[in-house]
């Protein structure tokens, strides 16, 4: 536990391997297993783990409340309410984490009214910093200039960075609402600078480029290494382009079950790296290897697969990066490119929380032209040369033509268009990215074009994107 509390969750997953391989009843080498994973982000592993430990343990309050958060990370939001409701009645001595666990459970899944109850019962959390976030929500409906305000000193205060950083962003966001671009951004480069580690982007930048150069040496270095697999289909898109507006709509198709940023790809990614193969050498790849790396991934997606769904539909962020890997070892998946203006990502990027160790780049506008300039350094000419089954979307067109796009996107899955798919926000399904507030909104071109509030932020280096981005939309 000392491991996991010092935050170096790798090491603690491996001692925590190491115990269970040794003693599979030990529930605290389970509990420290789930809590690993949940450090890093493999949502479906600390599930897993979480359900081995509450099967040891029921009645543990530690198990209860990892379970709690496990079952939130993968989207069963009732199932993590209900968990955490009962821990909390239980009055455990750890209660303040259990009722900020639960109130993230509840604002994510749009329970307004039984949040406000819990904010307003008695309890630590009263006094807790962490729990502005949830006010600001309410206090916003009758005062947003308090409410940011409460929020601004939150962010400047010394609390813990992450408490910080939420509060901050949180007051970016109503301070854009209101119409105070500059107060906005400004707000932004202070919390970024306040909250946000340095981060090498050129490393990402860099394997992109050299898997560039690997892909112009043409398309027999990639052929797969293990068989086609059926029911799997991707974005392929980087943060803030459309891809959660995307999944909704795949999601209300019955025969479509949106399984959110699920890490599969990421873990096979990084399975595939740590070879030493990759990019150059990866028709190397022994098919044993393969075959585990696509079990592995497929037993993580299917787990989520709601009964009489006859397709999986990741919205991983991490599919452009690794396409080479997706061709050899999940030939079969069906891919949907999406792409969005540039500097309206780059606005939303730049305003929005995210995860500051692993999307650093988002901290200013410099390092998010980078890696979106890598990414279309590839995209959507990589999908064509590995043979990828694709369709590719442009973002504003997709808005302007839903039931179009929408179509030809079905087709593409053999699956008739359903007219649920072209009202994403009947969707009841629970969303944990950043957009979950607007896809609750029928589908709207209001935030296209929102990069003009902030066009002074922008220079000429941008041109180039912005313009190809254009003719794409002029073609399609």
């Amino acid at each position: 536990m000392a491991l996991i509390r010092a935050e170096r969750h790798l090491p603690a997953l491996e001692l925590a391997d190491r115990l269970i391989a040794r003693r599979k009843g030990d529930v605290q080498a389970w509990l420290a297993r789930a809590r690993s994973n949940l450090g890093l982000g493999r949502w479906a592993d600390a599930e897993i783990d979480s359900r081995a430990a509450e099967r040891l343990a029921p009645d543990d309050p530690w198990v209860r409340i990892v379970r709690g958060v496990a079952l939130y990370r993968v989207g069963r939001m009732q199932e993590s309410a209900s968990v955490l409701r009962a821990l909390l009645a239980d009055r455990p001595p750890h209660a303040l984490e259990v009722a900020i666990a639960l109130a993230e459970t509840l604002h994510r899944s749009g329970e307004d009214q039984e949040l406000e109850r819990l904010l307003d019962t008695p309890g630590p959390w009263q006094q807790d910093p962490r729990t502005a976030f949830y006010r600001s929500r309410f206090l916003a409906r009758r005062d947003p200039d308090e409410a940011i305000r409460e929020l601004v000193a939150t962010a400047r205060s010394d609390t813990a960075p992450a408490t910080r950083r939420v509060s901050g962003f949180e007051a970016v966001k109503l301070l854009d609402r209101a119409g105070r671009h500059r107060e906005a951004w400004s707000l932004a480069q202070e919390v970024h600078a306040a909250t946000t580690p340095p981060f090498d982007t050129g490393a990402i930048v860099g394997q992109v480029q050299e898997q560039a150069r690997a892909l112009r040496q043409g398309r027999s270095r990639f052929r797969p290494v293990a068989p086609p697999v059926e029911g799997v289909a991707t974005v392929v898109a980087m943060p803030r382009s459309g891809t959660t507006l995307l999944e909704q709509m795949f999601d209300a198709h019955p025969q479509i079950c949106g399984i959110g940023e699920y890490e599969g790809v990421k873990d096979l990614g990084e399975s595939v790296l740590a070879t030493g193969l990759w990019p150059w050498e990866l028709s190397s790849l022994p098919q044993e290897q393969a075959l585990a790396m696509q079990r592995r991934y497929l037993s993580g997606a299917t787990m989520h697969r709601r009964q009489g769904a006859k397709w999986t539909f990741d919205k991983t962020l991490f599919a452009w990066r690794w396409l080479p890997a997706i061709a050899m070892v999940l030939p079969g998946t069906v891919c949907f490119h999406v792409a969005r203006d540039p500097r309206d990502m780059a606005v939303s990027l730049f305003l929005s929380n995210f995860h500051p160790d692993s999307n650093g780049w988002t901290r200013d506008l410099t390092s998010i032209r980078r890696m979106i300039e890598a990414e279309r350094s590839i995209l959507p000419e990589a999908l064509d040369l590995l043979g990828l089954a694709h369709e590719a979307i442009v973002y504003e067109d997709l808005v302007a033509d839903p039931a179009g796009h929408a179509a030809r996107c079905m087709k593409r899955l053999g699956l008739p268009l359903v007219d649920a798919v072209l009202r994403p926000e009947s969707n009841r399904r629970s969303v944990l990215t950043l957009s979950h507030e607007q896809v609750r909104n029928p589908i709207n071109a209001g935030s296209i074009g929102r990069w003009r509030n902030y066009a002074w932020a922008f220079d000429g280096s941008w041109d180039a994107l912005a313009a190809t981005h254009e003719a794409r939309r002029r073609h399609r």
